[in-house]
């Protein structure tokens, strides 16, 4: 699958030395959060002095830094896209936020330049996180596009319940 990127995106992927500092950006959304919570992974601005407050501002939202590493999905037919994000469990406030999650929330993923912050580069589909895995020092989360990892298996149980005639 091939992306559309700009010039100056393909030159600081490709050089072996750059100026150019590629930013993950995070939309997280659900049902039970008042407004989205918008994360970026580059503490490119100062944002606010009271509480302090570093990220990116891109497109008129300000995205809070909060350093993680990620894994971009290869572009496979045969699986769907999944994406891995770690974060530094050094704060207990983002455990609480994701155990308040009853169901999973939705996360846009996009990649931009330092240079140019309101120039998306990469943007992937919607994508659900899938699971969780919370440590003293780190946390593990798993982002996947496909919908049905959230349906149960087996989708139905043959019970008397539901099909009196076999019993």
């Amino acid at each position: 699958m091939s992306r559309d990127v700009s010039s100056g995106f393909l030159n600081a992927i490709y050089s072996q030395e750059t100026d150019e500092v590629p930013i993950c950006l995070l939309t997280v959304t659900h049902e039970s959060l008042d407004e989205p919570i918008y994360i970026s992974s580059d503490a490119t601005t100062h944002l606010s002095d009271d509480p302090l407050l570093y990220g990116t501002e891109s497109r008129g939202d300000q995205y809070i830094f909060l350093p993680f590493e990620f894994t971009l999905p290869d572009d496979r037919s045969d699986s769907p896209p999944r994406v891995e994000l770690t974060m530094d469990n050094v704060d207990r406030t983002l455990v609480s936020i994701l155990r308040t999650f009853v169901t999973p929330p939705s996360i846009k993923l996009e990649i931009i330049l330092a240079s140019d912050p309101d120039l998306v580069e990469i943007a992937m589909p919607v994508l659900q996180m899938s699971d969780a895995t919370m440590e003293d020092h780190t946390i593990l989360v798993s982002l996947v596009a496909d919908a049905l990892i959230n349906e149960p298996h087996p989708a139905g149980q043959f019970t008397p319940g539901s099909f009196p005639g076999l019993f």
